[in-house]
């Protein structure tokens, strides 16, 4: 019984019904909680709230069945479900205002033992340790809903209930709440179930999103969907004059034949009459037919849109925050604040909204559109983390702010700076968080030397400024008026285009992306070849930022899918190549669920500069000089029983359909029978690491082939596979472009 109780879904709620009078607050809820965190979105009204109170016992149930491992909870008192391993953070926190920090949590703990304790809780929220001694009406709303969660957390739940945990909190503490809610997940000691309004939050920390509409669950989308279409979260979540909530399939009725609805004729003004004029919820009364006129009016054919009062009103948050595109100009406003303005003055006057960013360090207020204070206080410690004496580590802390700031914000069309190595540091990290895509112009004093560090896997454009960024002559007038009609040009024309792409979205080919090096070069002509007509092949060369650039695609939602042929910067990255991967590599994968082919391709080298350069500890090693700047090592059985574990354990984490092929006939052009990186004990070693490490699933396998990575018939294999694996995901992805 006991396992039976361990193996079952961490929540389940089967037709459950709520009623309070005649009002039906929930209507056949059926919803499951497997494990990790899953969030519920929807308006106001929708019934949220009075499912949280139904898990806890706090409101009646009508009908229907709650269980929380496998164990019946319908009906139970809320103290024994609390007993049970149930916690809630309620909405609202619902403290004592007499009681201190210490005493709330003192009265919490011990309910059930555990890993939470209130020395832990301290730990985990260092600010609560300050303010231990003071009461729960003298927190700040950040403060009050820290301790709620650790109310909740103390009594060491299997299950958390969180209702509307980031509502009214600044966006640091959102974050901070955000972060520590992907913890939870990843830590696996507890399922939890988020209400949100919040769609940010929501998609980012649950991999499914249910949409909540009059008491029931309407549908369960993709989270990154849900993110990336503004378009559907208008839909389902938004007011507007009549938001669509079309369930998941549309049937007609018996007998019933379809009619195309007749053309709505527009030969003069036009009356708009907003059926609800007051957002409603399931209890409104019917609005009187003399407040529907009144609220009613006229336009002309030529209007397309709402007056903006009456727009803000209806329009969701999200909406309101993203707002027409804009092009942010950022700096450091304190020394460079006539060169921004010069920059943001010349792109206002080509008809583009601008608005002007500060990410100076020093601490000194400029007049901007968003200050320096605002962008500090997105940095996870807060401002007083970014304007400190160090000012090394004030520019990182800035940099981590202004990227944390810039990935909520939902209207960038481009990004323009300028300045010298420390601009670049602040605006770079930031700039590389945004789309492929996106237009992103750094004009700097360091854009004729190594821009590696500065570009890293993104599409950013560096600019050199001649002179350096001090003051406007002719020649920094010249340079920074190119940059500024430069970053116009490519935003007008994206913005132009897009309509365009977007009518041609549907027809285009889904796209994969597929690792190659010149070892692997004939294997990766193959498998493009036979994917052509049904994909758009991007290929990536896999020298560290190959790999990088791929990857971003991937958490971009620009690929379709991922054939990694060639993990040769495994090598580097633990042998100290000079094409290595980061430690993140297959990150974005397990993030995506994607389907996804590799192989080993490659990783019989490390790769080095010249002879001169590769390290003392390697001499004596078998080396292929590939030219005079490129020296190939062999890597040995004990280097590749390291990388197998390597990979192994990372294959472990994907949760989408993964084939990984094993080509016994060696890993590269080099390693070939007769060529001189042919080895097959240390590529046995290899395969027999990577097979004791995998847990194979009929979701997750290797695959052996007895033929070099090169032979067609490994191509014609890995090209079966993914189309196998491609067709079983059942829908192929929209490309957020």
């Amino acid at each position: 019984m006991n396992e039976a109780r361990r193996t079952s879904a961490a929540l389940e709620v089967r037709g459950l019904d709520v009623y309070y009078g005649h009002s039906h607050a929930l209507q056949g809820v059926d919803l499951t909680l497997e494990g990790g965190v899953f969030s519920v979105v929807g308006r106001n009204g929708m019934g949220k709230t009075t499912l949280c109170k139904a898990i806890m016992g706090l409101v009646a149930v009508s009908g229907g069945s709650i269980r929380v491992r496998g164990e019946d909870i319908t009906r139970r008192p809320p103290a024994q479900i609390a007993r049970l391993g149930v916690g809630y953070v309620p909405q609202g926190r619902r403290l004592w205002r007499s009681l201190s920090v210490d005493e709330h949590l003192r009265l919490a703990g011990g309910m059930r033992p555990g890993a939470w304790t209130v020395e832990r809780i301290y730990e985990t929220f260092p600010r609560l340790a300050e303010r231990k001694d003071h009461g729960g009406g003298q927190l700040s709303g950040g403060e009050q809903q820290m301790l709620a969660i650790s109310r909740a957390l103390l009594t060491n739940p299997q299950l958390l209930i969180m209702d509307e945990p980031t509502e009214g909190l600044a966006p640091v503490i959102v974050a901070q709440v955000e972060e520590m809610l992907l913890r939870l997940g990843e830590d696996g000691d507890m399922s939890v179930l988020v209400i949100e309004q919040n769609i940010g939050v929501a998609t980012a920390i649950s991999r499914n999103v249910a949409i909540m509409v009059n008491g029931r669950i309407n549908r369960i989308i993709d989270s990154a969907r849900l993110a990336a279409d503004r378009e559907l979260q208008q839909r389902l979540l938004g007011v507007g004059l009549h938001a669509e909530l079309e369930p998941d399939i549309d049937v007609a009725a018996p007998g019933a034949e379809a009619k195309p609805a007749p053309a709505v004729r527009r030969d003069g003004p036009v009356r708009i009459y907003i059926s609800n004029p007051t957002l409603p919820t399931r209890w409104s009364q019917p609005v009187p037919i003399a407040r529907i006129e009144a609220a009613a009016r006229t336009l002309s054919t030529q209007v397309a849109r709402l007056d903006e009062t009456a727009r803000r009103k209806r329009e969701p948050t999200t909406t309101q925050a993203s707002g027409p595109p804009v092009v942010l100009v950022v700096g450091t406003l304190d020394t460079k604040g006539q060169e921004l303005r010069f920059i943001r003055d010349i792109i206002a006057e080509s008809g583009l909204r601008t608005r002007l960013v500060d990410v100076s360090t020093s601490g000194r207020h400029s007049s901007c559109d968003v200050s320096a204070q605002e962008i500090a206080l997105n940095h996870s410690r807060g401002g007083s983390a970014v304007f400190g004496p160090d000012r090394g580590a004030a520019v990182t802390a800035m940099a981590d702010a202004f990227a944390s700031w810039l990935r909520r914000q939902g209207n960038v069309a481009g990004v323009i700076s300028a300045g010298g190595s420390g601009a670049a540091s602040l605006v770079a990290p930031g700039m590389r968080t945004l789309p492929v895509g996106v237009p992103k112009l750094i004009i700097s004093s360091v854009a004729s030397g190594d821009v590696g560090p500065y570009v890293g896997p993104a599409d950013i454009t560096m600019m050199y400024s001649v002179t350096d960024v001090q003051g406007l002559n002719a020649i920094s007038r010249a340079v920074l008026a190119n940059g500024a009609h430069a970053i116009a040009g490519m935003v007008k024309a994206r913005i132009e285009g897009r309509e365009a792409r977007e009518r041609t979205a549907g027809a285009g080919l889904p796209s994969v992306g597929i690792t190659m090096f010149g070892v692997t070069t004939p294997a990766v002509q193959k498998i493009a070849a036979e994917l052509r007509d049904d994909f758009e092949c991007l290929v990536f060369h896999a020298t560290g930022v190959g790999g990088r650039s791929m990857e971003k695609l991937v958490e971009s939602g620009q690929l379709a899918g991922v054939i990694d042929l060639t993990t040769t910067e495994i090598c580097d990255l633990l042998m100290g190549g000079v094409f290595p991967a980061t430690d993140d590599r297959f990150g974005a994968i397990i993030r995506g669920r994607l389907p996804y082919v590799g192989s080993v391709g490659a990783l019989d080298m490390v790769n080095f500069g010249a002879p001169e350069t590769i390290p003392e500890r390697y001499r004596g090693r078998k080396f292929h000089v590939h030219n005079p700047q490129v020296t190939l090592m062999r890597t040995t059985a004990e280097e590749n029983e390291r990388m197998g574990r390597w990979i192994g354990e990372r294959l472990n984490q994907m949760d989408g359909p993964v084939r990984f092929f094993l080509p016994e006939g060696g890993v590269s052009a080099l390693d070939a029978r007769g060529q001189p990186f042919w080895d097959p004990d240390a590529d046995a070693a290899l395969f027999r690491t990577l097979e004791r490490t995998v847990r194979q699933t009929s979701n997750r396998q290797l695959i052996r082939i007895p033929k070099n990575i090169n032979d067609p018939d490994f191509a014609t294999a890995i090209v079966g596979a993914f189309r196998t694996l491609f067709g079983r995901t059942g829908v192929r992805r929209r490309l957020a472009r």
